[in-house]
């Protein structure tokens, strides 16, 4: 299933340590925003190495499960940089 993982961390090391966690699992669309394709086993893995990242008085870390259905509705304007705009170059992309 395909998830989107946001976060908002205030400490900087805790926050880059959680981005590489993240990277290591899904495609980073937004500073704070992580999109990835991960089985149920891999989602409790993932959040089993952020939790101790997490200060649960601070910071906020959010897992959203997208079914098929709402992947394939998802719009975006502008693209990240390692994915295509759509065929007429116009910016609006269905990622």
């Amino acid at each position: 299933m395909r998830y989107v993982i946001a976060y908002d961390i205030e400490d900087n090391r805790r926050r880059t340590r959680l981005a590489k966690v993240l990277e290591g699992y899904g495609d980073r669309v937004q500073f704070s925003l992580f999109e990835a394709e991960l089985s149920d086993d891999e989602v409790e893995v993932v959040l089993r190495r952020l939790r101790p990242l997490v200060d649960k008085d601070t910071d906020c870390l959010r897992v959203y499960p997208l079914c098929a259905r709402c992947h394939g509705a998802v719009r975006a304007i502008g693209a990240p940089k390692d994915r295509p705009l759509d065929a007429d170059g116009d910016g609006l992309a269905i990622v």
